[in-house]
């Protein structure tokens, strides 16, 4: 992908509509397809101050993984993820927030409240 063809804004994660969530237990956002995580690997590592990479409490190398879902390697992105992660699903559903990865604002103070 071209750096023009790179868009500036984030993807937006398709999540199930309110009435239907309300009756069920199934995770809320429904994931990126194979393109749409591709698009936004993209834009994502075109960021100049990448804070997800200092803030992240296990230290995942978050630029080498994103590189990995960017070049379509899905299965080498989850083995990255685990080189330093034995419970990635954890820290997903512990660490995503609507806004950004709350590791976004440690200079504001707020740290990921984990056990």
């Amino acid at each position: 992908m071209s750096p023009k063809e790179i868009q500036k804004t984030k993807t937006p994660m398709p999540e199930q509509e309110p009435a239907v969530r309300a009756r069920n237990f199934k995770e809320v956002p429904l994931g990126y397809s194979e393109a749409d995580a591709q698009q936004e690997a993209a834009r994502c590592l075109q960021c100049k101050k990448p804070a997800c990479v200092s803030g992240c409490p296990v230290n995942v190398n978050i630029p080498a993984f994103i590189k990995l879902i960017q070049e379509g390697d899905f299965a080498g992105a989850a083995r990255k993820i685990k080189e330093t992660n034995a419970l990635p699903a954890v820290c997903g559903r512990r660490l995503s927030s609507p806004v950004g990865f709350p590791a976004n604002q440690p200079r504001a103070g707020l740290r990921p409240n984990l056990p």
